[in-house]
């Protein structure tokens, strides 16, 4: 099981918009892969920004701090053999080539949450969309602030188009096979 451990210490990058899933997948991946004896710890950007980053705000300088701190704990954990899913919004495809810089380019694994804006703007559990359009929250991912989609991620889900479980299935099918 070591070789297997090391072999997979990994860090999944679920990156997309707010409301899209990324958290609600990280955990079930999570939890799979516990099931299968894997160490793994889920890294929420949510909960890195009340904690860890927050001292952060979501200025172009603040996000891509927000990002390198985070990759810089991943890389740590997987240095320590945990796998890492990190769920961030992370809209910048700079910030998280230099994520994957951080990490290393073999323990990196960017997965695109394609959820629509449409999709994640109907869901928006938090109210968030809805403050953003009436201006409450400047510098919104999908609103007022760009969302770079990966050039070629390493996998794309879209919880619009199938339902977060088989999401989520998917990603751990991709992973046994890595």
């Amino acid at each position: 099981m070591a070789d297997k451990q090391e072999k997979k210490a990994v860090t999944v990058w679920l990156t997309g918009l707010s409301g899209a899933g990324k958290t609600s997948i990280a955990h079930a991946l999570a939890a799979m892969l516990e099931q299968d004896g894997q160490a793994v710890t889920v890294l929420d950007g949510d909960l890195l920004r009340d904690g860890l980053n927050r001292d952060l705000g979501f200025t172009p300088q603040d996000r891509h701090e927000n990002i390198r701190r985070t990759a810089e704990v991943a890389r740590l954990m997987n240095g320590a053999g945990l796998v890492v899913i990190a769920a961030l919004i992370s809209p910048n495809r700079e910030d998280r080539a230099m994520a994957g810089a951080i990490i290393g380019a073999a323990q990196f694994i960017e997965v695109h949450v394609s959820t629509r804006l449409e999709v994640c703007e109907a869901r928006d559990p938090k109210g968030l969309y809805a403050r953003a359009r009436a201006g409450q929250l400047p510098q919104f991912t999908g609103v007022s602030a760009p969302y770079e989609a990966p050039l070629s991620p390493a996998l794309a889900l879209d919880t619009g188009s199938q339902p977060l479980a088989a999401s989520a299935e998917q990603l751990y099918r991709y992973w046994l096979a890595l």
